[in-house]
């Protein structure tokens, strides 16, 4: 130690000493000393950074909106937006020409800022928010086309950057101060309703979802489907109710010859008679339907209808004129499909529809093996009336539904009659019975049956759905 420092002196360079920064040691004596890092003012920076080389910027500044934080964030190179966001001042303009105006301030209170230089990437956003203008243009681009009110906006950022970001915000950035995620968002969505002031920006159910990659720049413009509630009314026996693949090549792309290159087993379906009007008028991708329930291929749908909702996928137009779908449906498939009570749905009745049990009400005809008295055979038929009858699965479909055995209610027997050798019951059952087993027994599967009440075996003829007792 020197001779001419007294104690006092000391012990005033050591207090001064062990209050100063990193960048406010001078060599002297005390440079064999060791200070103590602060473990609570570590941050991770990026490897690249600026940061870790210049250690007149690793100092403890305090946050914004103080003038030493201001000035921290333009040590380490922040750009205008990320600036004005931080500060968490008020300035006469906002965004970049807002940081603009506090960049500005704090070099008049400090002149060294001026020889601050310039870094490759703003650490706060990597230069993110200088994108806005070009990804909008994007944006409205992709868009033009498309008939959409409501739009959500949608944003993927690196993991580490944002680490980064919310270290540098959390430390320096003013209370409050919006994060780089939020800002980048409304930045975007300020300047897509500076184009078009009609849309409509929410959280949920948008009718167009914008999908960014910040990293790639990358813009997924995801058109949202429309949902349309019906019934439909079946008069054909040789049509299924959704698509069928083709059982040769499975509905692979090009199909075989089989399918006459279609994939499909059957080149018609309710599906396809219902949505290809919606896809031509709409400018649609696809459809997929959601029906309560199903009929076999052979069977009709009458009455009322049978419940189902409609969507259509990736509509460039939003807003068909529905009543005029219900003949313009009617006539394209040659009367084979019949819709009616068409109205706008939404996801949440697709749940609905398909939850829904409906007991419906059935009219059957077939013939029996043995000629029967009609009055006792009446009788015996209207004696299931109100009885529980299980069922196995039946042989029919056992290849796609688990086998077990359920157990059904037969509401009521309403009508038994007779046309000459052949009987035609009307009757409504519960959801989920299997009526033309329930004629023949399905080989003692269904107990009781028509056939075992009979005592004969019975050929069902044909089966039509009256009613779907729904809604």
């Amino acid at each position: 130690m020197s001779g001419d420092r007294n104690e006092d002196e000391d012990d005033v360079a050591w207090v001064s000493f062990s209050s100063a920064g990193y960048g406010s040691a001078e060599d002297d004596l005390w440079d064999d000393v060791v200070p103590m890092e602060n473990q609570d003012s570590e941050l991770d920076w990026y490897d690249d950074s600026p940061i870790d080389e210049d250690p007149s910027t690793q100092w403890d500044a305090p946050p914004c909106p103080a003038p030493l934080g201001v000035a921290h964030l333009i040590r380490i190179g922040c750009c205008n937006h990320c600036l004005y966001r931080l500060a968490g001042k008020k300035t006469k303009n906002s965004g970049p020409l807002g940081g603009e105006e506090l960049r500005k301030q704090a070099i008049e209170l400090n002149s060294d800022l001026r020889e601050i230089e310039s870094v490759d990437h703003c650490p706060t956003c990597e230069d993110l928010m200088d994108d806005v203008d070009n990804i909008s243009e994007i944006i409205s681009d992709a868009c033009q086309a498309i008939d959409f009110r409501t739009m959500q906006i949608g944003v993927h950022i690196p993991k580490d950057l944002m680490e980064e970001e919310d270290a540098v915000r959390s430390r320096y950035g003013a209370p409050g101060s919006n994060p780089l995620k939020a800002t980048f968002v409304e930045e975007i969505q300020a300047t897509l309703q500076t184009d078009s002031s009609d849309i409509e920006f929410v959280r949920e159910r948008p009718d167009v979802m914008i999908l960014i990659d910040t990293l790639t720049l990358r813009v997924e413009v995801d058109v949202r489907p429309v949902f349309i509630y019906g019934r439909y009314i079946k008069n054909s026996r040789e049509i299924p109710q959704t698509r069928w693949p083709c059982r040769s090549c499975r509905g692979r792309k090009g199909g075989c010859e089989a399918c006459e290159s279609s994939g499909l087993q059957y080149l018609d379906s309710v599906q396809d008679l219902i949505g290809r009007p919606f896809v031509t008028g709409m400018g649609a991708l696809d459809t997929a339907f959601h029906g309560m329930g199903r009929e076999d291929i052979d069977v009709r749908c009458l009455g009322g209808g049978r419940p189902f909702v409609l969507e259509v996928k990736s509509p460039r137009s939003r807003s068909p004129e529905l009543s005029d779908y219900e003949s313009i449906i009617s006539s394209t498939c040659g009367g084979r499909v019949e819709v009616n009570s068409l109205r706008f749905s939404d996801r949440k009745e697709v749940a609905r529809i398909k939850q829904t049990r409906s007991e419906k009400t059935y009219t059957i005809r077939f013939s029996t093996k043995e000629t029967i008295d009609k009055e006792k055979a009446t009788s015996l038929i209207l004696s299931l009336s109100g009885v529980v009858v299980e069922q196995q699965t039946p042989k029919r479909v056992s290849h796609r539904r688990a086998d077990k055995n359920r157990k059904r209610r037969i509401i009521s027997v309403d009508e038994v009659n007779f046309d000459g050798e052949e009987i035609e019951v009307t009757l409504r059952c519960e959801a989920g019975t299997y009526i033309k087993e329930l004629v023949h027994s399905d080989e003692g599967r269904t107990n009781p049956s028509v056939a075992g009440v009979l005592e004969t075996a019975c050929e069902v003829i044909w089966l039509d759905v009256e009613n779907v007792h729904a809604d």
